[in-house]
């Protein structure tokens, strides 16, 4: 069978030329979606489990009613939808750095586009997600309940130098900042469980665990994984 490629978008912005395109996978008879950061793969619909899982686990963690949950990286919108699918969340906030994936949902160009911003609990925001971490709350900011994180390859492999800030202890104490009491920080890495990130998460957060989430892979006809880090605010 001949893989069909449609470009639906292609933008240059700050970081690189950004392309979101369409094409047929082979290996499962059905119509894809993928997203190109200059010569690097960012995401692909075929694999999502743990994207969701992101969400699922992240949420998992926090109680309470009328969840404030912040989602960084927009991306193909999986995790974002996955989270307004708990009924407790009361207000969901997206932040991307790249217009151009706001502008792709807005115009519903991809599959969970219309659950996504047709929710009235959804805000889509474009922002730089680590600068938002590192300046200090207003002083009326109650935090949020949780905080999910989809946007480097993993805390070792940034997509931009000036994320890594983020991964070490003071990085990890910005971010703290931004969680209510008891709130949870979930974050998304297609690596192993790093044991030195771990370390370094255990001396700012409690309940610190790195799930490794496995999902079939039609490409391979194997299994591949990703890990899904979650962590509680002590308050």
């Amino acid at each position: 069978m001949i893989t069909r490629f449609e470009e639906l978008d292609w933008q240059s912005t700050p970081i690189g030329d950004l392309m979101l395109r369409r094409r047929t996978e082979p290996s499962v008879g059905e119509e894809i979606y993928e997203v190109k950061l200059g010569d690097e793969y960012l995401m692909s619909s075929l694999f999502t489990v743990a994207e969701v899982q992101l969400s699922v686990l992240g949420l998992a963690a926090v109680e309470g009613e009328n969840l404030r949950v912040l989602v960084g990286g927009l991306g193909l919108g999986y995790t974002a939808v996955a989270a307004l699918r708990d009924e407790r969340v009361g207000k969901l906030t997206v932040i991307d750095r790249l217009g151009a994936v706001i502008g792709w949902h807005e115009r519903e160009l991809l599959p969970v586009s219309p659950t996504l911003v047709r929710d009235p609990r959804t805000t889509l925001v474009e922002a730089d997600f680590f600068a938002v971490m590192r300046a200090d709350p207003a002083g009326d900011d109650p935090g949020y309940s949780a905080i999910l994180l989809d946007v480097d390859h993993s805390p070792r492999h940034q997509l931009d130098p000036s994320h890594a800030h983020l991964y070490t202890e003071g990085g990890l104490r910005q971010l703290d900042q931004h969680l209510a009491p008891g709130g949870a920080f979930a974050l998304w890495s297609d690596d192993a469980p790093d044991d030195v990130f771990l370390t370094t998460m255990r001396a700012v957060f409690g309940g610190v665990a790195a799930h490794v989430v496995e999902f079939a892979n039609p490409v391979t006809g194997g299994v591949s994984s990703n890990t899904v880090y979650v962590a509680r605010s002590r308050g």
